[in-house]
């Protein structure tokens, strides 16, 4: 555990006498006349001209700002009359208040409102919101030792950076047994990051009117930056992330961060996840340290997932199938039946080769095992998980958090749109709650609305779809003579097959998007309309939304290439159509199968994605404070003020962290539903991680002002969702290997259909397509004149071929089904439910063999539980034992106070 209890008073006294002043006397040069002056403030006169514009504190050097609004003064009287009547309230509310004229910031025009929480507010609140503080020093000693450990030693982060405060025992802080916790100073007791949270809560409930006027509407600081009255609010950073503050007394937490963690060249090293903690906060604690686990259990799906790559490329001259399609006196003599409707040719189907070696690196036997394993590392990456999670939730306080979440922590929005109370079951109080018919109302309009996105984006499915079918026609016309063809390194790759999917896949990107950014905003408005009760019932609620509506959008054109193209084609003479007389023929599969495909359309919209997010994330951020800080990043620290240097930097919304955890989960989804398409996608997202960690941290305390803290015990409806789209996963995957795959016919064709006694698969391809008579053909389906190739001649050229299973012309079933077809339909039925009921097995063995709370960690925590109720036991025995003494004039003789008092012991001592 890393639980801080400040510095102690001799420290600090000896810190003070070193210093001269806590700001640092020789450090702090304001050399402008015309901002020289003297102010008043607590009957103390401090010089302005030695105070540093770059410190966290008062004028007077000693009361730390814990939060700060910003505003412009204007003519219009409602918003004076709404700040003149919030800064009362929050005055009354104990806050101290410090104001920065406008002609002592950069543009001359805005105010700057520091606050600070004095020892009485902190406690109180403390009380309110449960916060945990240190009572005793942790005695259990640490068992954590790592075999060979010196192997580990270059990814080690110094032990101050890691473990910046002791270890203690903690318990909900108490206002009338504040001498019962470790309190060395109180001014140090509370990390800025609780302080800013206390503050905030403050200020999220703090009215803007009179108490003889009292209108629920008009509190909260977020109404008031929403209506203008205030332009921004935020905790400040404790110092320029690029150097330590001058103030002897600050912490330079922001510094260390920067550079021992969000430096891109530290992407090897841990991740100091007690100090991200510390300052920034539970909530984004938690993030980093998901992030983190999730990116080491990458490492290994990428390693088996790279091995079974090698292997497909190992084994590329061996495949007796492939060999056959590139021979020319076989694939040369195959003559293949048109693709497209009039604007297709008859081709050969040694045309194919390259495509077909293309697919083997993928669709090869380690598919199969990569997706069973695949399917052991999703349950062992969430159970481990769990694990992690339960020792950070032991070491920060977070054990019992959700429950005091849902009690305490009520949205202001949630309390000033309720009008109606009634009491509560467990804590007899007056609550305010919504009616039910007003819930069930929204949540029907909500849902309305989100189905109504959803058809939206499976009417733009449906508009690229018809897309491929139009242009794959017109591109397979086109390319036959192009130029491209004769080109010695990437002509006979350049076929109408890859440029039709190829922009399909960019255009379907586009659209994804598109309906991203629209939908963001209608997903936030239809949570507000629902008007959730707590902060974390909020987020789980948008987090649904958010998700369900990007698992359609991101995932949709992928399972149609997995389990739609191809499927339902038809047969030469019989082909089925999209829309009954649009003349757009549904596709066909390219000619090395659909794995291909689905792997291109994977590679691009899950590249794609990483590339743009990236853009967004770091780019972004960092070219508007460029832009906003041009003027006065050359100006030194005692001009540029703390406060304004965060002004200029970009707002944290509250929405930051719930983008990352969504952009991360995407792609957990993207290796995990499709990998045994592509088993390199674990490969591509670990590089990607391993960046993310480090932009993330950069963009966070470079790019952004310091969030609010914020806690929570855990990933919160994340957790369900990646639970989901982990038994999902093995469904998808199985259907994957035997229906997209070529896997199973194959398997088929070597133990049942071969020839000979010797198992072989020479032969496979001729099995695998079926004839067609060409004078069967439609007219419709015939292509134009012009479009065959030259050494097409339909007098000696009699039938063509296709990817099917079916009986040939002239026979008693002719184009009817073949009893291998149903053969190999009962395969992938049967490898599907074994697959499936075997990664189950191993799951739920895995699940239960693996607990979820590590053992030293219940032990912990049971020992803490025991150590506050003796520890409170002997308080309250000690502090009765006292008053008795004082009534009796010490004549009562009480037991001592490591001995329990019995009822009749104290009454006896009470008369």
């Amino acid at each position: 555990m890393t639980r801080g209890s400040g510095k102690s008073k001799e420290e600090t006294l000896i810190e003070m006498n070193e210093a001269g002043s806590p700001n640092g006397e020789e450090n702090n040069g304001f050399h402008s006349s015309a901002n020289a002056g003297v102010f008043q403030l607590d009957d103390a006169t401090v010089d302005k001209q030695h105070q540093s514009k770059d410190s966290v504190y008062f004028r007077d050097g000693k009361r730390r700002i814990d939060f700060v609004l910003s505003y412009i003064e204007d003519k219009e009287d409602r918003k004076q009359e709404r700040r003149k009547l919030y800064e009362e309230n929050m005055q009354k509310a104990g806050l101290e208040l410090e104001l920065e004229d406008k002609t002592e910031s950069e543009d001359g025009k805005t105010y700057f409102l520091k606050i600070h929480a004095p020892w009485e507010v902190l406690a109180t609140y403390a009380d309110v919101l449960k916060i945990k503080v240190p009572f005793k020093v942790n005695d259990i000693p640490e068992n954590r030792e790592i075999p060979v450990s010196w192997l580990f030693t270059p990814l080690l982060l110094p032990d101050h950076v890691m473990r910046p405060d002791p270890d203690y025992f903690t318990s909900p802080f108490d206002k009338s047994k504040d001498d019962f916790f470790l309190i060395d100073d109180k001014e140090t007791l509370f990390p800025p990051s609780t302080r800013n949270r206390i503050v905030y809560y403050i200020l999220s409930r703090c009215f803007y009117n009179r108490d003889d006027n009292i209108n629920k509407d008009k509190r909260g600081i977020k109404r008031l930056l929403n209506n203008g009255t205030y332009t921004s609010a935020f905790p400040l950073h404790d110092c320029r992330y690029w150097t330590k503050s001058r103030d002897t007394h600050c912490e330079s937490e922001r510094y260390s961060l920067y550079r021992y963690w969000a430096r891109f060249f530290r992407f090897y090293k841990e991740q100091p996840l007690n100090l991200i903690r510390k300052y920034y906060g539970e909530k984004i604690g938690i993030y980093f340290a998901w992030l983190g686990f999730y990116t080491e259990m990458l490492f290994y799906a990428a390693l088996v997932g790279l091995i079974c790559f090698i292997y497909g490329a190992a084994t590329y001259d061996d495949v007796i199938w492939t060999k056959e399609i590139c021979d020319d006196d076989i694939g040369g003599q195959i003559v293949m039946c048109p693709l497209c409707d009039k604007k297709c040719g008859f081709w050969k189907l040694n045309s194919t080769c390259n495509s077909t070696w293309q697919s083997h690196l993928f669709d090869n036997t380690a598919t199969v095992f990569f997706a069973i394993f695949m399917g052991i590392w999703v349950t062992l990456f969430l159970e481990f998980w769990k694990r992690r999670q339960a020792r950070l939730e032991y070491e920060w306080d977070l054990v019992d958090f959700e429950e005091e979440q849902q009690q305490l922590q009520l949205r202001p929005e949630y309390e000033t749109k309720c009008t109606s109370r009634r009491r509560n079951k467990v804590t007899q109080e007056m609550e305010p709650y919504f009616p039910v018919t007003s819930k069930c109302a929204r949540a029907c309009l909500s849902g309305a609305t989100v189905l109504f996105w959803i058809s939206l984006i499976i009417a733009s499915i449906i508009g690229v779809i018809a897309y491929r079918l139009a242009v794959f026609a017109a591109l397979a016309s086109v390319m036959k003579d192009s130029p491209t063809n004769k080109m010695e390194l990437v002509g006979s790759l350049i076929t109408p097959q890859l440029a039709t999917s190829v922009t399909a896949s960019c255009i379907n990107f586009v659209i994804i998007m598109i309906l991203n950014f629209f939908y963001e905003r209608v997903a936030i408005w239809i949570t507000d309309m629902e008007v959730p009760k707590t902060h974390l019932e909020y987020e789980n609620k948008l987090t649904i939304k958010m998700f369900l509506f990007q698992f359609v959008n991101y995932y949709s054109s992928c399972f149609y290439v997995a389990f739609f193209k191809g499927k339902f084609v038809g047969y030469p003479g019989k082909y089925t159509y999209m829309f009954n007389g649009s003349g757009l023929r549904n596709e066909e599969c390219d000619p090395g199968g659909c794995l291909i495909e689905l792997t291109t359309q994977l590679v691009i919209v899950m590249t794609g994605k990483q590339v743009w997010g990236n853009i967004q994330e770091a780019l972004l951020p960092w070219l508007k404070n460029w832009w906003s800080s041009r003027k006065a990043r050359s100006h030194p620290e005692s001009l540029y003020s703390r406060w304004e240097q965060d002004y200029d930097l970009q707002n944290f919304s509250q929405f930051g962290l719930f983008y990352e955890y969504l952009e991360m989960v995407i792609q957990f989804g993207f290796i995990t539903l499709f990998v045994a398409s592509f088993p390199l996608a674990p490969l591509l997202a670990l590089m990607n991680n391993i960046l993310e960690v480090r932009v993330d941290a950069w963009k966070l305390t470079t790019q952004f002002r310091r969030p609010v803290a914020a806690k929570a015990h855990s990933i919160g409806a994340w957790d369900e969702i990646l639970n989901m789209i982990a038994v999902f996963s093995v469904v998808t995957n199985a259907f994957i290997v035997a229906f997209t795959s070529d896997m199973i016919p194959r398997l088929v064709y070597l133990y049942a259909y071969h020839p000979g006694t010797e198992l072989t698969m020479q032969g496979y391809v001729n099995n695998s397509l079926s004839i067609f008579n060409i004078s069967q053909l439609h007219s419709d389906n015939t292509p134009d004149p012009g479009e065959n190739p030259a050494w097409f001649n339909n007098s000696v050229i009699t039938t063509c071929r296709y990817r099917d299973y079916r009986y040939p012309p002239g026979h008693e079933y002719e184009y009817s089904h073949t009893m291998q077809f149903w053969h190999i339909l009962a395969a992938k039925m049967a490898f599907i439910i074994i697959m499936e009921h075997v990664v189950f097995v191993v799951k739920f063995l895995v699940a239960w063999l693996i607990p979820d709370v590590p053992s030293d960690v219940q032990a912990r925590v049971k020992r803490e539980r025991y150590l506050v109720q003796e520890y409170l036991h002997n308080y309250e025995v000690d502090k009765l034992k006292k008053q008795l003494n004082e009534m009796g004039g010490g004549e009562c003789i009480c037991p001592t106070v490591a001995q329990p008092l019995k009822h009749e012991v104290v009454s006896e001592c009470l008369t």
